[in-house]
């Protein structure tokens, strides 16, 4: 994310200028600009003609200057692109102010936020901007029947390849360099900066030493971690291990597995844990939360019609930040967060019990 250009604005509200530069930045806006915020920026709207000298062909695409008074945002991942939907309130045609309108927002578009901004968000931001230079990762797993080739977002992991290994035996049995060599193609295609290879016993070392040979210019980025599994559950043991952050120091992923490991230890121990709306909000009165963990959409959902929880999120956001509590705003994309919202979206790690 680059921030372009930042001024002050009357009520106490901000305006950001601001680049996306890859997906993650759109991501990132979804869970910034929220219902009654005020965005602007270059867009395309179908303009109805019916004068004289032109038949009504049901509107032709202009390119248009317009800002909204924000009524829905969506990150549409698979179209590679935000929306941003509201009410039209200023625009290059004064004919269109009132209508209902959606800009489109794509890598490297430039767009206007004004609001009031929230810390968590203006931290959601300055995040966006400080990864911009972090390296991309890929995470494969490997054993003796397949290979997995998933890459670090910040939204997430994404499974990028599931490679079947050798089947059968005798005559027909695929040889395991097939694998290797169907996972190094994969390798080559990612483009990734640095490369994570693991799994179970020795089949990685086996596979690394095939790389080593057919393409040694994509080994010198491998390093390897020993886990217990491969495919989502052996991510989830490299991400744990803080393999990704001595490459990646700033990947919310990692730091979201430790916290929910934590977490669900803590809960199976009986130790200093409250998860869940009300209990969460005590602690926070309490001043007793170290550390908040809270959902990105529930949270994104309370801060628009206020129905997704029957307390005031922001306070306990606030009065957590107050005491030197630390706060983390978990995605949905990723296991880590669909664990807690398995425990209603929202918990704390206490620096003491309260019952």
């Amino acid at each position: 994310m680059r921030i372009a250009e930042r001024e002050r604005v009357e009520g106490g509200r901000e305006r950001l200028t601001l680049v996306p530069e890859s997906l993650d930045d759109l991501w990132h806006l979804t869970y910034v600009i929220e219902p009654g915020d005020r965005v602007a920026g270059d867009t395309t709207r179908r303009i109805q003609r019916n004068d004289d000298q032109m038949r009504d062909t049901g509107g032709e695409r202009e390119h248009i200057w317009a800002a909204l008074d924000v009524e829905d945002v969506e990150f549409a991942r698979f179209a590679d692109r935000l929306r941003v939907s509201g009410v039209i309130d200023d625009c290059s045609r004064e004919d269109q102010l009132g209508q209902h309108h959606t800009i489109n927002v794509e890598q490297h578009d430039e767009l206007d936020v004004e609001k009031t901004w929230k810390p968590d968000q203006m931290d959601r931001i300055e995040e966006a901007v400080e990864a911009t230079d972090v390296p991309d990762v890929a995470i494969v797993t490997v054993e003796e029947a397949q290979a997995y080739v998933h890459t670090v977002e910040q939204y997430g992991t994404e499974e990028r390849a599931s490679i079947a290994g050798p089947t059968g035996k005798g005559e027909y049995a695929r040889p395991r360099e097939e694998l290797f060599g169907e996972l190094t193609d994969v390798l080559k295609r990612t483009d990734a900066d640095a490369i994570i290879l693991a799994g179970p016993g020795f089949t990685k070392q086996d596979a690394l030493a095939y790389i080593e040979d057919e393409a040694p210019e994509v080994a010198d980025s491998i390093r390897t971690v020993d886990t217990s599994a491969v495919g989502d559950r052996g991510v989830h043991e490299v991400l744990k291990r803080g393999a990704v952050e001595e490459v990646q120091e700033e990947t919310r992923i990692a730091e979201e597995a430790t916290l929910i490991d934590e977490l669900m230890e803590r809960i199976a121990t009986g130790a200093k844990v409250a998860y869940g709306p009300d209990p969460v909000s005590e602690a926070a009165e309490y001043g007793a939360i170290e550390h908040l963990l809270v959902l990105d959409e529930p949270l994104r959902r309370a801060r628009g019609d206020g129905d997704q929880w029957d307390i005031d999120v922001d306070r306990a956001i606030e009065r957590t930040e107050q005491q030197g509590g630390d706060v983390t705003v978990f995605s949905r994309e990723f296991d880590p967060g669909q664990q807690l919202s398995n425990l209603g979206g929202i918990a704390a790690l206490l620096r003491y019990r309260l019952n």
